[in-house]
């Protein structure tokens, strides 16, 4: 910055801070130039200044003096003030998000998509074909429940790829699955409501249904995905159950038919709401990948979710939500007050993408390679004995350690490695040790030596 605002700055810190009291007499600007080593005309710019914004008196004959000042507040460590519930329930909210998403591609960031093998050259086409196309009819404010050839593309495309049962009329664009569960948890739930989420379980989803003031009911997951019969046990009267039914996050299982009826049988008893997020329900590597538990929901209980982030790249910052006929009015009311609309334009390219077919080719190519890279991580895991859960789907996998998987993140991620601790997907005491391994935007020879370094860790 210029010389003269440096010193303004540090003498404003000063006077503010209490150090240079009201009715000190500052140097002359010649003396403080030559102090300084700088020109009059520098200190004499700071002094202006100061002057102007009343920090100092300059007094005719008799020199500059520090001016009467409120004392700045001082900095107050950092916490949560107001109403006790608010605050606690904000600080419940900060405390499940334990994981952050990755925003370098490293072993094992878990999470990211295959970059490398995105069809950019094709992308980059529709984005400066949509470019050139721009006028003023783009840049007015948007739809806010989306741009609407995307809503009819995304609801073409669940209707054929998921078995989602929907119209364009109950698509909403957001920015994030994230928002959506959001969105969700503010229209769905009163403060003291109890919520169903899964044990061990997404927590994303966990702060977004603490901040709506939600009593969060844990409930366990086997190897037919949550088990209904227990959260009925736990919590009958629960007002939502937060469910990832194709591909359980974090270990993987596939909730089978019979606890897909439960479930749906259960929100019709207990007036309740399922929240489906499919967020990676396209990668399944054995077999077809599963129905949404939406196309099953014949009285209207089930709000669905996917995203494009795995299925295209994370910063599009692009996702969907579908909801019953009868919640598209209040929910788009709501969307409103979010953040007004989403992007038009990278909605625009997005629909070009899938209405010409590239994403369902994107998508069977993507899941060829993911499938191959999984197999390599399985088989470097396999030499190793290690006990895995969740490979049969999705990014990532999980493997079961001895010991504390905390310190083994630690001194992991000081080796280079990002490998989240599986404990802390948990809400109970009850957490199984392990370590959450991600692969689909890792080379073969990265998989192998992330693998080799990960053996030397745990």
């Amino acid at each position: 910055m210029p010389r003269y605002q440096a010193i303004y700055r540090a003498l404003r810190a000063s006077i503010l801070g209490g150090s240079l009291k009201a009715g000190t007499r500052l140097p002359s600007t010649r003396t403080f130039a030559a102090d300084l080593r700088v020109s009059r005309k520098t200190a004499e710019e700071a002094y202006a200044q100061l002057e102007r914004e009343g920090y100092v008196e300059r007094r005719t004959g008799s020199g500059t003096y520090v001016a009467d000042v409120p004392a700045a507040p001082r900095k107050p460590r950092v916490r949560l003030e107001g109403d006790r519930r608010v605050a606690e329930r904000a600080r419940a909210a900060t405390d499940a998000v334990s994981c952050l998403e990755p925003q370098t591609v490293r072993p094992f960031a878990a999470g990211l998509p295959a970059l490398d093998a995105f069809p950019i050259d094709l992308w980059r086409r529709l984005v400066a074909l949509h470019a050139r196309q721009l006028d003023f009819r783009g840049m007015i404010y948007g739809d806010p429940a989306g741009y609407t050839p995307l809503r009819e593309a995304v609801a073409s495309y669940l209707v054929a790829s998921r078995g989602v049962n929907c119209d364009a009329s109950q698509v909403i664009i957001v920015n994030s699955s994230q928002q959506a569960l959001d969105l969700a948890a503010r229209l769905l739930l009163d403060p003291g409501d109890e919520a169903w989420i899964e044990e061990p379980g997404y927590y994303g989803a966990r702060a977004a249904l603490l901040s709506a003031g939600a009593r969060i009911v844990p409930v366990p997951v086997d190897g037919e995905g949550l088990d209904v019969a227990a959260g009925v046990a736990l919590a009958p009267r629960a007002r939502v159950a937060y469910v990832t039914p194709s591909n359980q996050f974090p270990l993987g299982s596939t909730m089978s038919l019979d606890r897909r009826l439960a479930l749906l049988e259960w929100t019709r008893r207990a007036n309740a709401w399922i929240f489906e997020d499919d967020y990676d329900g396209e990668f399944r590597y054995d077999g077809r990948p599963l129905a949404a538990i939406q196309g099953l929901d014949t009285t209207g209980r089930v709000l669905y979710a996917g995203t494009f982030t795995k299925s295209l790249y994370p910063s599009l910052r692009l996702a969907y939500l579908v909801v019953p006929p009868d919640l598209v009015e209040p929910f788009v009311r709501a969307r409103t007050q979010l953040d007004g609309h989403p992007a038009t334009f990278m909605q625009a390219v997005v629909a070009d993408f899938l209405g010409g077919g590239h994403f369902g080719a994107h998508v069977r190519r993507m899941r060829a390679l993911y499938r191959s890279r999984r197999d390599i991580l399985l088989d470097a895991l396999h030499r190793l004995r290690a006990d895995v859960a969740g490979s049969d789907a999705g990014l990532r996998l999980s493997v079961f350690i001895d010991g504390s998987d905390r310190r083994a993140s630690e001194r992991a991620a000081r080796a280079g490695l990002d490998v989240p601790p599986l404990s802390r997907l948990y809400c109970g005491a009850s957490a199984r040790n392990g370590l959450v391994l991600g692969y689909a935007a890792l080379s073969p020879a990265a998989i192998r030596n992330g693998v080799e370094t990960l053996r030397g860790i745990v």
